[in-house]
């Protein structure tokens, strides 16, 4: 029994096949289902983002990695050669490592995102739902959320922002603490600010207003915020609301001048104003930064500060990987102990059987007329032998062998340290 993680990810596959081979809600059930079929697989579990897709079974045997590449091509109609090309295969301790990692955000595009592990979790409850874990599944899922707490809790991992858009939202929470009682006014409608919309959301910004020349673009991304949208032409007389200005066009010249955000502070006045300009070119002339209360940022003040995040990171990450590789060699010592449970009760279960039916037959023969203490004495000879056969022919086939490591532990097991004489002869 041993553990295999396929996976298809943005390292391994473009986004075309990354695609395909996802799984949508309404399929999950279905293909939870449809795995075991294909392998010997009684355990199961699917991890369908965005990024990757990863099924992770308790195989039974060695040919189970090749069924399962199969299955996945035959369930998304794919051809097989294209899968097993872009997939990758890890098996039992790599397997637990991987999934580890995915969970705790070091194979992930952006390195600490916390966002898998809810995704992980989910597939582990999809998974449970469908009935296919067990206990040794629920041992290493429970094992992964642990470790992953464990990364988020005592590293950096996620502290610091690998992100322009994030960044910016950071900076502006650092210098207004709370941003719950801040007015943003966002200019441009591209991936930048919808990023920096997003986070803006998640730090419950107070009001949000995007400003952009396509007055319906504008409105699109201000109607799923819950803010208000205004035309470039409209900034300056909506400046003067905004605690905080970000701004990311393609404009090839500046939108917002000195004399315009001196004219806003009046309004404000000389309540401090938050400037971060993400564009390239400049959307915000540079002599802003000049004004008393107008505190302007570039892209390059931010691009220096998400690099010392990515160096942080990268230490945090370190850290991370020495957790997870302890967490492997304790799921591993439970594995073992857990797979050998079966082997154990096997020999207490001989051992009584012997001790039953040597007991019955001493029980007859004192019923056939035998004395008590003749009955006993072989009772005695007979559970002796058969309780000392094992173990001598165990220690017979060590010493034939000169197998020092072995007879030692034997030795040790059996009461017997210190009678192992060592081997003596020419060196």
């Amino acid at each position: 029994m041993t553990i295999i993680a396929l996976g298809i990810n943005h390292k391994s596959a473009p986004v075309k096949l990354r695609e395909k081979v996802a799984f949508s809600p309404d399929k999950l059930a279905h293909a939870l289902q449809s795995c075991p079929q294909y392998t010997s697989a009684e355990q199961v579990v699917i991890l369908s983002t965005c990024n990757r897709t990863e099924v992770y079974i308790q195989a039974k045997e060695p040919e189970d990695a090749q069924k399962l590449s199969e299955w996945l091509a035959d369930f998304h109609q794919t051809d097989h050669e294209t899968v097993r090309q872009h997939s990758y295969v890890k098996h039992g301790d790599d397997a637990i490592n991987h999934l580890m990692r995915v969970a705790c955000g070091l194979d992930s595009l952006i390195v600490g995102e916390p966002q898998i592990l809810g995704q992980v979790k989910q597939a582990y409850t999809e998974s449970k739902n469908a009935g296919k874990i067990s206990t040794e599944f629920e041992k290493l899922f429970q094992s992964t959320f642990s470790v992953a707490k464990q990364v988020r809790t005592e590293t950096e991992i996620g502290a610091n922002a690998v992100s322009v858009a994030f960044a910016a939202v950071q900076l502006a929470k650092q210098i207004f603490s709370k941003l719950t009682h801040s007015n943003v006014l966002l200019i441009g409608a591209g991936e930048t600010i919808e990023l920096v919309a997003k986070h803006l959301v998640d730090a419950e910004a107070k009001s949000i207003t995007v400003a952009n020349r396509t007055l319906s673009r504008a409105s699109k991304l201000a109607d799923s915020l819950g803010g208000k949208a205004i035309t470039i032409s409209q900034i300056p007389e909506h400046l003067a609301q905004a605690d905080i200005v970000i701004s990311s066009t393609a404009s090839s010249l500046p939108l917002i001048s000195r004399s315009t955000v001196a004219t806003a502070l009046k309004v404000r006045k000389h309540k401090p104003m938050l400037l971060i300009d993400l564009a390239v070119p400049r959307d915000i002339e540079n002599e802003v930064g000049e004004l008393d209360d107008a505190y302007l940022y570039t892209v390059d003040d931010l691009q220096n500060i998400v690099e010392q995040n990515v160096a942080n990171r990268e230490v945090a990450a370190q850290q991370a990987e020495h957790m997870i590789g302890g967490m492997v060699a304790s799921y591993g010592y439970w594995q073992q102990h857990y797979q050998n449970v079966d082997l154990i009760k096997n020999y207490r279960e001989k051992a009584e059987k012997t001790r039953d039916d040597a007991l019955q037959k001493a029980l007859k023969q004192i019923g056939d007329g035998i004395a008590p203490d003749e009955a006993m004495k072989e009772l005695a000879f007979k559970l002796t032998q058969a309780m000392l056969h094992g173990p001598t022919k165990a220690l017979q086939q060590a010493s034939k062998l000169s197998d020092d490591d072995n007879l030692k532990f034997l030795a040790k097991a059996l009461g017997l340290e210190g009678t192992v004489k060592r081997k003596t002869g020419k060196q």
